[in-house]
This record gives C-alpha cells, structure tokens and sequence, in this order.
C-alpha cells in the first residue's frame, strides 16, 4: 500500500514538473515577443505552367537568292519609292537589285547569231533536198527508158548498168539530202533552247521580290561581287506577313508530354515589360535536338500581331497553361511547410497530432510544396495540415492539397472558411525571425563580448 502511494506521490510531481516546464516555456515566449505570423485562407484563381524560353518568329520567310553570279550595281524602289533596305514594303514582282548583266547580254547576242545561221542552214539543206530529188527524177526517167530496151543492140550492156546505178544514186542523194534537213532543223532548235537558256540568264540579273511582304533583312551591298556556285547566295529576307508571328520555343523532354496543339501560351518580351502575350500551341516538331545529354523538342506558338509590335527575333518568356482553376480556396506554401512544436499545440489535440509532428524529424525535402507539405500519420498523399490560433496554442486543420504555382497552394476541406487565420511562422521581437525553441535545450547568453574583443 505504501508502494503504491509512492508512485503516485511520483507520478504527481513528474506531472507537476512538465506542467511547470510548459508553462514557464509559454510564459518565457510570452516575455520574449514570441507571437505567431498568420495570414488569411483566401479565394483566387490558380494557374499551374511550365516556362521555357523562345524566340519570336516571323510566320512564313522567304529567302531570296541569286541564281548568276555578278555584281551589284543598284537596288530597286519599294512601294514608298524609296530604296530597297531593312524593313523596306515590297510587293510581289518589286525589283530588289540588278546584277551586272553585260557578260549574260554578250551571250544572248552570240547565241541569237547562232539561231540565225541555224535557220539559214534548214534553207540550205531545203534548196538541197529539191536539188536531189530533181536528179532522182531524171535518173528514174533514164532507168524506167533502159529497162523498157534491155540489154541489147541498141543499148549495151555497160549503159544499162550505168542507168541503173545512177538512178539508185539519185535515191541515195535524196535520202541523204532529207537527213540533213532533218539535223538542220534539230540544230535550230538546240540553239533556241540555248538561246532561252542565256536569255533567262540575264533576266536573273534583275532581282525580283516573290511575295508581298517585309525586308528583314539585306545581306549584300552595291558593288559587292555574288557567285552562284553549289549554294545559293542569299541577297534578302522577307517576311509575308508581320501581323502573324511565330514563337519558336525548346521544351524540355520531361515537360513535352504535357503540350498540345490549341494549348493557352501566354509569354513576355523584354520590350514591353509587365505586358503579356496571349498565343497558343501550332505544332510540336518532332526533330529533338540534345545540347549536353538534354533533350529538347521545337514547339511552334501562335500569336496575332495585328498592331506590329512583336518586332522578329525578340527573346519571349512563355508560359505553358497547364491547369487553370478559378475561386479556390489557396495558401501559402509556407503554411503547409511550417510544423509547431509539441508544446505550442493545443493539449487537446496533442495526442492526434503526434503523427504530424513526427514529420518535423524528416528531411525537409519530404515538406517541400511540391510534396503537399506536412502530411498527417495515416493520410493520403494528397493531404496535408494547417495551423489555425486557438488562444496561445495552435490546433491542426486536415485539408486536401491540391494544384501548386510555385508561391500559392490549392487546398480543400470541410473545416475552410473564408478569412480564417492560419499559420505561416512564428516569430520574437528582438529577431524578428521564425523561432521554435526547446525548452529543455541548453540556452546561450546573448549581447555578451565575443572571445578575445576588448
């Protein structure tokens, strides 16, 4: 009986002793200006993307090249009559540039004379063919009259045979007589084709604009020499239209699967801060290129230009929309992040809350947002706790974690009202810095001299 006396008298000032512990520990943190950092649960949109950056492109480039070599003399006019340059609006059939064209000029001269002595020749061969075929004539006269006699008195032997191989020289002649007029005429219209060939020579001299559009760029100078050899020099680039433009942007290979044609893009440019860009997904190229062992896939983005402000080549901060959900209930990150300590927790809900505050042991990649925070003992993956005032104590709140933007958390439960204060952190008067202090922990005196300062 005594014994068991004992342990009570034991068992009632071990409780007696925590219960001094806590709250001379209260009382302490109530003396230092210890006080909790809270915010309010409120309602708003949350929008979950992936970034990448891109470049602006303009739609549709035409690359316009040189097909002969020369050089440069002049630049044409563009629509305003003024000289072709940078930025220049051309229409289709505007001439952009000449090329010296005296060397394709003496070629078309040289191959028109030809063409002519071609055409004389068919005549010749023509006057030549009429000349044999009127001594076929005349032979076969002479040959059907020597048949007619025979080989006799009045015509020897030798005649006969002299009248024979006449006439069937005189066919030979005329055969021979038709190929020539047939090669004379084959010659004239080899030389018409090089004669079309050169013509169209020099008609690349004058430098044609394709399409209606924009110079974005000129690559050559008056006086500069431009040789057509295996590749196609390039004179000018212009844009069909300004008013569509391109972003042209290098997605991650773990991001990929997450992009599809018609998805929302919004995306910034240096030049016009704070503004954004709606466009959305044209086509994801499937031609992956890899940069140091990453990988990553070409997406085009679409965007209406109609007030030609995104200028080619701009570098865009794009935002893939992922998810977008509107009037929910969000929070800090740091609300799901922040764990109190055993003592700062309601007694009430101490005992349910032993789970939770095991976590605070963990390492803090197992708290971050992006694992939903702190979850309870027991609980799904999706689920995590927040801190609400309960007097000096805090007491936890079970919600469902849902949608992550980097800075707010997406949260859902049936203990959510609007304007509930929830907690962020604590924080002294003296630090003003998050402080969880051990009441048992050995303290450091503060505002002493360091060793060794005198």
């Amino acid at each position: 009986m005594k014994q068991w006396i004992k342990k009570v008298v034991w068992g009632l000032i071990v409780i007696g002793i925590v219960a001094g512990a806590t709250g001379w520990y209260l009382e302490q943190d109530h003396k230092n200006g210890v006080s909790f950092k809270t915010t309010e649960i409120t309602r708003g949109d949350m929008l979950t993307s992936i970034d990448a950056t891109g470049t602006v492109e303009p739609e549709e480039v035409v690359d316009v090249g040189a097909q002969v070599a020369g050089q440069i003399l002049s630049f044409g006019k563009d629509v305003n009559g003024k000289t072709v340059d940078y930025g220049s609006i051309v229409e289709e059939g505007t001439i952009l540039a000449r090329i010296d064209d005296s060397l394709y000029a003496s070629q078309v001269a040289e191959t028109d004379a030809q063409l002519q002595a071609a055409r004389a020749a068919i005549k010749t061969s023509e006057a030549n063919l009429a000349q044999m075929r009127a001594k076929l004539n005349q032979a076969d006269r002479d040959w059907q009259r020597a048949k007619k006699l025979g080989p006799s008195e009045a015509l020897a032997q030798s005649s006969y045979d002299a009248y024979q191989a006449a006439f069937e020289t005189a066919e030979a002649n005329v055969s021979s007589a038709e190929a020539g007029v047939l090669q004379a005429k084959a010659n004239v219209s080899q030389t018409e084709a090089a004669l079309d060939h050169v013509k169209q020579n020099l008609g690349y001299c004058t430098i044609k604009s394709p399409v209606k559009g924009v110079i974005i760029d000129r690559r050559v100078n008056i006086g500069q020499t431009v040789v057509a050899s295996l590749n196609t020099p390039s004179l000018f680039l212009i844009a069909k239209d300004l008013t569509r433009m391109q972003v042209w942007v290098a997605v991650n290979e773990a991001d990929i699967g997450k992009i599809y044609p018609g998805q929302p893009v919004t995306f910034t440019v240096d030049s016009f801060p704070g503004e954004n860009f709606i466009g959305a997904v044209g086509k994801v190229r499937l031609n992956a290129s890899m940069t140091q062992n990453v990988v990553t896939y070409t997406v085009e983005i679409l965007t209406d230009n109609s007030n030609v402000r995104l200028l080619p080549y701009l570098t865009a901060n794009v935002k893939f929309e992922i998810k977008h959900l509107k009037n929910v209930w969000e929070v800090p990150n740091a609300a799901l992040r922040w764990m109190p300590s055993a003592q700062q927790v309601d007694p009430a809900f101490r005992k349910s809350s032993e789970g939770i505050l095991a976590q605070k042991e963990k390492s803090e990649a197992s708290r971050q947002p992006a694992a939903n925070g702190a979850k309870p003992s027991g609980k799904n993956d999706n689920q995590g706790v927040l801190w609400i005032l309960a007097g000096q104590y805090v007491q936890p709140v079970y919600v469902r974690v849902g949608v992550n933007d980097g800075n707010m958390t997406q949260v859902e439960g049936e203990g959510i009202t609007e304007g509930m204060k929830i907690v962020t952190g604590i924080q002294t008067k003296d630090s003003g810095q998050a402080d969880t202090k051990n009441p048992f922990a050995p303290q450091f005196m503060r505002g002493g001299r360091s060793s060794g300062a005198r």
